[in-house]
């Protein structure tokens, strides 16, 4: 495996740029994108337009200046931070009985990923997790680069208004507007400080998946007070893909707007898969373990047993996952509630548990033992996503007695987690008709104690096989507007196959302008501003800005080439949907011109000009076709 396959390129336009915190390790990555001038239609005269700032999660993959090799993985920035707390012991090795076997297993080195460092654990006694160091009032380094990269939106319409004192063109601060939004309870400040997310992690609103094992991610917050944040599914199975394909669906994934990737893979090697999907990912990795567990004893969930799923659990912590889905809330007197849905229980995970319960007539073990899985959580900072097993895989079962039951243990659960000092957040559904969303949201609110929410779209009709990445988008939005902190994306592909790398893209695209939308209702500060800036590049027709500043330059540009594929068409004053004779923004470009020219203003040199052209008619001799 070499890093031939893998994309790399800067975006168009654009470098990559850290902002430095109290501490040179602390640095937060951005893209800046350069903006061509506008030319004033009034003078002629050409005024520089200030670059401008983008959040950015693709890593240094998209930094010229990084050396990639991911044979060796990515730099572990946030090594330094962790031993120098002074609560974690490097391990002589790893502590599952599974990972030693496949270390072990001298058929696989072809496939291991060689530069391997011993585990680390917290010292007996220590708790690892970020909520327990919130709760006794530390800030980390983890959460001062949070805040620094959570306010790079408002950074970016300040310094879109003022760049380097170098003005900002025709526009003036109209750039800086927003709308007011309907944040629907929330408390977003005008300014994240590193105070403010320590005090919401402590709070348990929000969580920094961070295991201490994955020293290589550039830390980052999933809670309704902060950014809507998406995450993309990836993984192999029984029948298809590679681990070199895999890597490189999380580096796309996180090119194109990716906060967190789940690796769901289902197929052979998943441990050797893991391993080098999380040395080489900037972003959190989540798994679901059961599916894992579920592989290691043939596929039979009646086989399963605690002490698999344990081992399971620690070796997953201890290569480094940073966030596990975990089904405790299936529990044994909930699956008859089931019986009479139209799809039944359509969670993979849920549908495990729910099989093993049955066929052993006992409670779920993961509910049982789940004091025992929160110490486990807690000794590598791994987050809990406490799954929705028994969510809706129909509208026709949106919101009913089996989902809202399974909603209430999670609740319960997430206060024993709590009382670990170990983070949570709760999975959403589903499918749920868009007048049924916000009930979801409120009682989630209500009864997990506004521990952030992470829902898979929700998808809002069931009759678009192949477009569910816009059904699920539709809903997506609504409820990233109503609280939702994070949300699932769903490819083209979802009921039909695995997503292949442009899958991916066009499921993180959807769910990025589900997320932006949603950060644009709750008027969160600052989220307007690149609206703002592309807006006034279309109507200056300045066609390059407006593909660089789009989410997929990329296909904005092969859209636009289409039809008007030559060089001097990006500079045209119009575009081929109208021509040059009706665009609309043409229109009133020479509008303003004309008022200039006439020292009046738009409304009167419109009056003027109708004038005008009606004695023009007049004199032609009222002939309406000459």
């Amino acid at each position: 495996m070499n890093s031939s396959f893998i994309t790399t390129q800067p975006f168009p336009a654009s470098r990559k740029i850290y902002i430095e915190g109290s501490r040179a390790s602390i640095r937060v990555p951005m893209r800046e994108i350069r903006l061509t001038p506008t030319k004033s239609f009034k003078s002629g005269a050409v005024e520089e337009n200030a670059p401008f700032l983008i959040y950015d999660t693709s890593g240094p993959y998209t930094d010229p200046a990084a050396g990639i090799d991911i044979r060796r993985g990515l730099a572990p920035l946030r090594q330094e931070w962790i031993i120098g707390r002074g609560d974690v012991e490097t391990l002589s090795e790893v502590s599952s009985e599974y990972g030693r076997l496949r270390l072990a297993d001298r058929k696989l080195d072809a496939l291991r990923f060689a530069h391997l460092r011993k585990p680390l654990r917290a010292k007996p006694g220590c708790n690892v997790t970020q909520m327990h160091y919130a709760r006794k009032g530390i800030i980390t380094p983890e959460m001062e680069f949070i805040a620094i990269r959570e306010n790079l939106k408002r950074q970016a319409a300040m310094y879109q208004v003022n760049g380097n004192g170098n003005g900002i063109g025709r526009g003036g601060n109209r750039l800086a507007s927003q709308h007011p939004g309907n944040a629907w309870g929330a408390s977003i400040p005008d300014e994240v400080t590193p105070e403010f997310v320590r005090d919401e992690v402590a709070r348990g609103r929000a969580i920094i998946p961070s295991n201490i094992n994955h020293p290589e991610i550039e830390p980052m917050i999933i809670g309704r007070n902060f950014l809507v944040k998406i995450n993309a599914n990836i993984g192999n199975s029984a029948v298809a893909s590679s681990i070199e394909e895999e890597v490189e669906k999380m580096i796309w994934a996180t090119r194109w707007g990716a906060d967190t990737v789940m690796d769901l893979s289902t197929g052979k090697n998943i441990h050797e898969t893991r391993e080098w999907i999380i040395r080489n990912a900037p972003v959190p990795i989540g798994t679901v373990p059961i599916y894992q567990a579920l592989e290691k004893v043939g596929g039979k969930a009646e086989d399963l047993t605690w002490e698999i799923y344990r081992d399971t659990l620690i070796e997953q912590a201890e290569q480094g996952v940073d966030y596990f889905t975990i089904h405790a809330g299936v529990r044994l007197r909930y699956i008859p509630l089931t019986a009479n849905r139209v799809t039944g229980i359509v969670s993979r995970g849920g549908s495990i548990h729910a099989k093993w319960c049955l066929a052993h007539h006992k409670e779920n073990f993961a509910y049982t033992h789940f004091e025992e899985i929160c110490e486990i959580m807690k000794a590598y900072d791994v987050s809990f996503s406490l799954g929705d097993g028994l969510r809706p895989g129909s509208i026709a079962d949106a919101n009913d007695e089996a989902q809202f039951a399974e909603l209430e243990t999670l609740g319960e659960l997430t206060t024993i987690a709590w009382e670990h000092d170990v983070q949570v957040m709760i999975e959403g559904p589903g499918h749920v008709p868009m007048h049924m969303i916000q009930v979801n949201m409120e009682k989630q609110l209500e009864e997990c104690h506004e521990a952030p929410f992470y829902t898979l779209g929700p998808l809002t009709t069931d009759i678009a096989p192949g477009y569910d990445h816009i059904t699920s988008g539709i809903g997506a939005a609504m409820i990233g507007w109503f609280g939702c902190a994070m949300l699932c994306y769903v490819t083209p592909k979802e009921h039909l196959g695995l997503p292949d790398k442009e899958d991916v893209k066009t499921g993180v695209i959807a769910y990025k302008i589900a997320a932006h939308a949603a950060d644009l209702a709750k008027g969160h500060p600052g989220a307007q501003a690149r609206d703002n800036a592309l807006s006034k590049a279309r109507f200056e027709f300045r066609w390059e800005d407006q593909f660089n500043l789009s989410l997929d330059p990329d296909t904005a540009k092969s859209f636009h080439d289409e039809t008007l594929p030559q060089d001097a068409a990006k500079t045209s004053h119009f575009c081929s949907m109208c021509g040059p004779h009706f665009c609309s923004m043409k229109i009133t470009e020479d509008v303003r011109k004309y008022a200039e020219e006439k020292a009046v203003d738009e409304q009167t040199a419109i009056q003027v000009g109708m004038k005008e052209k009606a004695e023009e008619f007049k004199k032609a001799g009222l002939e309406i076709y000459q």
